[in-house]
């Protein structure tokens, strides 16, 4: 399902007999955060132990997101309390609590920032196998790549979604 002004596109399935729902954001310049809050009223039935929501947010979630340094302001501040509200994490910043990785560079400003993220329910935390930032020349953008640990039968195999930022 998406929404009617494109702003994200939710895929609902299952990988190795274990249900996944990923919802791909992408939040406006302006009012990032009050956007964002309103996906997630619009799709918290389908919020549950099994979604991953990823995509440019726009905004940095974290004082560590930003190479300035400059304080989170209330509207994010906010949103991550929402977030929290509805038992979702940064999963890539729980898994690099201490990076500086970036995947924005603002050239008008000569900042980079974290403005793409990986967020998801606790519980999913333990299917994350890794993340990482790929650096890409195609784009001002850099992917967040993804590795699950997923469990079918005995064996363990591990399967990699990546954000096509291309499309």
């Amino acid at each position: 399902s998406r929404d009617k002004e494109g702003h994200y596109i939710m895929v609902k399935g299952s990988m190795q007999e274990e249900e996944l729902t990923i919802l791909n954001v992408y939040a406006p310049n302006t009012g990032a955060p009050r956007s964002i809050k309103q996906v997630l009223r619009e799709i918290q039935r389908d919020l549950d132990s099994h979604t991953i929501i990823v995509g440019d947010f726009n905004i940095s979630l974290s004082i560590l997101d930003r190479s300035m340094r400059q304080n989170t302001n209330k509207d994010i501040q906010d949103l991550n309390s929402t977030l929290h509200q509805v038992d979702l994490i940064d999963i890539y910043r729980t898994l690099h609590p201490k990076s500086t990785e970036y995947t924005f560079f603002s050239a008008p400003h000569l900042t980079y920032s974290k403005t793409d993220h990986i967020v998801g329910s606790k519980a999913l935390l333990s299917k994350c196998k890794r993340t990482e930032i790929m650096t890409n020349s195609l784009s001002d953008h850099s992917a967040i790549k993804l590795g699950l640990r997923i469990k079918k039968l005995t064996q363990n195999h591990t399967t990699t979604w990546r954000l096509n930022n291309l499309l």
